[in-house]
């Protein structure tokens, strides 16, 4: 089934200008078309049409896939009350009784949780059969470390980074990018990937803001 996802600005990450009520024709896995929503439209007329607000980008690309999937726990939200819920490291990690089935299981919420903010690829080594299972399943990408990440580790793949060197790839090729409610890519520096409202991974909604 065609699907035709639109936002108000839309911006390929390569040498193409930006694209105001831009439009990704998503066909199976892979992007089969961009340009303007109502071009797209009415050559698709049968296709659905998927409207979000704000900015359409490639997915983000976060550099601290082990740091956050293999040396950090992301608790079961019915631990929040003695755990909290923010992702724990250090001595109070270790403190943890970790198992591979629980390394397995922090690290499906983890990796939740970066869709949450836009990211479609990290960095590894991945070493954790566990972990590196559960970022298969949801169809993140492993790309190799070339350099040591700036700054501490945190969910936010724009810590630190601006988008356009956050971003993946370019659109095109497979059907995989992100969707942020604001309306330009300064605003997304200033305001940061928690603003994703979308991320499409392979053709597939993985993370859409209720």
């Amino acid at each position: 089934m065609l699907t035709i996802h639109a936002a108000d600005l839309l911006i390929t990450g390569d040498r193409r200008p930006a694209l105001p009520g831009g439009a990704v024709l998503v066909d199976g896995r892979e992007c089969a078309r961009i340009g303007p929503c109502e071009e797209l439209t009415a050559a698709h007329p049968t296709a659905r049409v998927r409207r979000w607000p704000g900015l359409l980008i490639p997915g983000l690309l976060h550099p601290h896939g082990p740091e956050l999937l293999e040396r950090a726990y992301h608790p079961d939200p019915r631990e929040a009350g003695e755990l909290g819920t923010e992702p724990i490291v250090g001595e109070a990690l270790a403190a943890l009784a970790m198992t591979e089935a629980r390394w397995g299981a922090s690290a499906r919420r983890g990796v939740q949780r970066m869709l949450a903010h836009g990211t479609v690829a990290v960095t590894g080594p991945l070493s954790r059969p566990a972990v590196v299972d559960a970022v298969r399943r949801a169809g993140l990408t492993v790309r190799e470390r070339l350099a040591s990440p700036a700054g501490p580790p945190a969910l936010d793949p724009l810590a630190g980074r601006n988008p356009g060197e956050a971003m993946s790839r370019p659109l095109g090729g497979e059907a995989t990018f992100a969707v942020f409610d604001v309306p330009d890519e300064a605003a997304l520096a200033a305001r940061g990937a928690g603003t994703c409202v979308a991320t499409v991974v392979g053709g597939r909604l993985l993370h859409r803001r209720r």
